[in-house]
Formats: C-alpha cells, structure tokens, sequence
C-alpha cells in the first residue's frame, strides 16, 4: 500500500497477514458484573497483552515490514511518549533494522526503559508536538531512517485496524464499537473494519475532556490543532490527524468526552472485575460506556482496551 493511501479493509487484512508471524491474536474477555453495571453485553479486546503491552505493535509491524529491502536497511524513525516508540523498536527488531525514537521530557520511565530495552537510539526533544516533529526530522535527513508516523500513516492505522478485524470475526452481532482517541489510528482502523463487516455497529471514541480536539473538530467542521492537552491520559495527548479526522467523518464515528476522575474508577473496576492492569488511556473506552449508558444500553458493545503500559 502506498504511503499516501488511505486504508481499506483488503489494506487492514493484508496487514493481518503481514504481521501474524510476529503480533499475538489477543484474547476478547467478559464479565458479568461489568454487564451490570453497563447495562450492556460488553466485550473486551485485551491489546494491553499484545507485546509491548500495547495495540501499537500491530501498527509499528505492519510499517516495518512493509517497506522494501533498500528503504529497511536504511532504518526507521518515529517521535513517541512511549507505546508507538516501543512498537516501532521492537517490530524493527524483528527485521534486524535499526530504529530511532524520539521521547519527549517527562514520558512515563516504564514505557522510555522499554524502547531502550528493544535496542532503539533514544532522541531527546521537548514536551512539544513542535520539538517532536523537528527533531524526528533532523534523524530522517541525518540517518537515511523511513519516518513512521504513530498515527498518520496508512500502514499503521491499516495495522491498527487488525485488533477490531479480530474483533468483530470473533463476536457476532456486535452492536457497537468504541476505543480510546488520541492522534486517531486505533480508532480509524476500527472504524473502517466495522463500516465494512458490522455495517449496523455504531461506532464511537473516547477521548480525555482535558484533551477534546476529536470532539471539537467534529463539532466545528475543521481540525482543532491548538488544544493544550491536561489530562492523565498522556497516550491520548496527541492532536487528532488529518487523515484521521476525515476518516472519522467518513466513518459516523461519534466521540465521548470523559473526565479523568471517571478514568481512574474505570481503570480501577477493570482491575478488580476483570483482574487485569490497563492504563488510564485504555480504561477510558469503559469509562465511556458507563458515562453514556443510554448509548450502549442492551447492546452488544466490543471495547477495545488498548495498553497496559503504567508505573
């Protein structure tokens, strides 16, 4: 697939057959007591036990080996507070290629030991968009390095889109679809998955009302690219895509706003009902649903839990 395409769905099942050697088909959990409180039939895909904890290997795997021998050699580079940055070095690890990531100042020290620990070359850049893009530039004139973008780029919202693929091949007659929204790969990958085998699904995203430029954009009609993001949620600080957006208008994808607090009792809930450690940026799909419970009444819901990355 072309760099500059957009995905479909035979570029998101393409991507399922690139990255099977190399990315877990992740467990769907239940639970009965989560049903209650929802009033729905919940769903959940377990991406926080994808390797490197998080749905971003699918992503990061498929970039990686979808470039040629030339461009592989020459590496790849990305900017990343953490998960994509981990993803990218581990699927470049499994090419035997090198890797570049820049980490902003201040990024979770579990997620930065594990891009170090996957054998990447760590570049260190401001807590900014700005100082994020220009640095990763400067890597990809200086090392010849392909730039993976962690969410804009074709092939990784076509790897994305692998964890929903999975999804709605294992539960029939899902009713609706939500995962968290942060640059908006994850949930445009989804959303092209459900268009095209759940047509009926309604789709929907989560996002931090700390950090709303989704929700705004959509309001407004245009990208909101100046929100300044607060929110404990750093996997979802990033300013919704270009890309992204016009998929989530193409895709009727509905978002949700959610406050951290409720974030926190969700990831709380999630560790007591269902045993399992996601981070907040993962417990905000669930936060939503209990949020809105009219949305998701007495529906089948598939939430899409996407990182377990936290200290």
């Amino acid at each position: 697939m072309p760099a500059h395409a957009l995905p479909d769905l035979r570029a998101i099942e393409a991507a399922a057959e690139r990255i099977a050697p190399y990315a877990y088909r992740t467990p769907v959990m239940r639970s009965r007591s989560l049903d209650e409180l929802a009033g729905a039939e919940l769903h959940f895909k377990c991406e926080h036990l994808q390797r490197v904890g998080a749905f971003k290997f699918r992503g990061a795997c498929n970039a990686v080996w979808s470039l040629d021998e030339a461009e592989a050699l020459r590496g790849v580079v990305t900017h990343s507070s953490g998960n994509h940055g981990a993803a990218l070095a581990l699927a470049a690890r499994t090419r035997g290629i090198p890797a570049h990531v820049v980490v902003p100042e201040g990024a979770v020290r579990s997620k930065v030991a594990a891009i170090e620990a996957y054998g990447a070359t760590l570049h260190r850049c401001a807590p900014t968009i700005a100082a994020r893009e220009d640095a990763a530039e400067r890597v990809r004139r200086e090392t010849g390095a392909a730039f993976v973008h962690p969410y804009t780029d074709p092939r990784v919202i076509a790897g994305q889109g692998t964890a929903a693929l999975e999804l709605v091949r294992e539960v029939d007659h899902l009713d609706a679809l939500i995962a968290p929204i942060g640059g908006g790969g994850l949930i445009g990958g989804s959303a092209l998955v459900a268009r095209a085998l759940a047509p009926h699904a309604a789709v929907f995203a989560a996002e931090p009302s700390g950090a709303a430029d989704a929700y705004e954009s959509l309001r407004r009609g245009s990208r909101v690219t100046d929100t300044v993001p607060d929110t404990i949620c750093d996997g979802l600080r990033a300013t919704i895509g270009e890309i992204n957006l016009e998929l989530l208008e193409a895709c009727a994808v509905r978002v949700f706003t959610v406050a951290d607090a409720d974030t926190l009792a969700a990831q709380r809930l999630i560790a007591a009902r269902l045993k399992q450690v996601v981070e907040p940026s993962s417990a905000i799909a669930l936060a939503a649903v209990l949020a809105h419970r009219d949305a998701f009444a007495g529906r089948r819901v598939g939430i899409i839990l996407s990182g377990g990355n936290v200290d």
